[in-house]
């Protein structure tokens, strides 16, 4: 499989990584202080790029975009400041050989253009979920694929270019 060298990513993603349709951009200053403070708190060295809500079955949450040694971290919270999720990007030399394995099975030739440990919070204990890879097909589709460590598919969906 051929890898993206990881400056190229890295430079792809700082700045491009584009917001969900259900998400709403939110200025900084507009962003709850608790929500800031524990996501700083979490990644002191980190820094704070940006904000967005969003709102699922009336639940509100944030995702604060940090950056930290060139590396992109989304950290999912609730209102109150309580940490329910963290994306971290990766190299792909970083992932589980079972996972780089199922990839390269199905989507043989395919190239990586973000690749994230997805990390589920409950009581303040972070535990790995899965790995989330947005890769670009030989046919060239973008299909973004959540795959555990053992290399089981968990979801796959294809992205459509955004007009």
């Amino acid at each position: 499989m051929r890898y993206l060298a990881a400056a190229t990513v890295v430079a792809f993603v700082l700045g491009t990584a584009p917001v969900r349709a259900d998400e709403e951009k939110v200025p900084l200053e507009k962003v709850p202080k608790a929500v800031l403070e524990a996501a700083k708190k979490r990644f002191p060295k980190a820094e704070v790029i940006g904000a967005s809500k969003e709102t699922e079955k009336d639940k509100t949450v944030y995702e604060v975009e940090l950056k930290n040694a060139g590396k992109t971290i989304d950290v999912t919270l609730t209102p109150e400041g309580v940490i329910t999720t963290i994306e971290k990007q990766i190299d792909a030399k970083e992932l589980p050989k079972a996972v780089t394995d199922a990839l390269e099975k199905k989507y043989a030739k395919a190239t990586f253009k973000i690749i994230e440990s997805v990390y589920s919070v409950k009581d303040g204990k972070e535990a790995l979920d899965y790995y989330e890879v947005l890769l670009v097909t030989a046919a060239k589709k973008e299909i973004e694929v959540e795959i555990l460590a053992d290399g089981k598919i968990k979801h796959e969906e294809e992205k459509k270019s955004e007009k």
